[in-house]
């Protein structure tokens, strides 16, 4: 999976192994919230 930086509203995602396929673009306060919730399960 890469995850790309950079944009202030969107953050881009693709499967690293299939480069031209298609890629997921989720709201950046949606992946923070998302980040923020594997950081919270990691530390339990």
């Amino acid at each position: 999976m890469e995850v790309a930086d950079g944009s202030p509203t969107h953050i881009p995602v693709r499967d690293s192994k299939t480069p031209d396929g298609p890629v997921l673009a989720f709201p950046a306060t949606s992946w923070a919230a998302f980040i923020g919730e594997l950081k919270t399960a990691h530390r339990a």
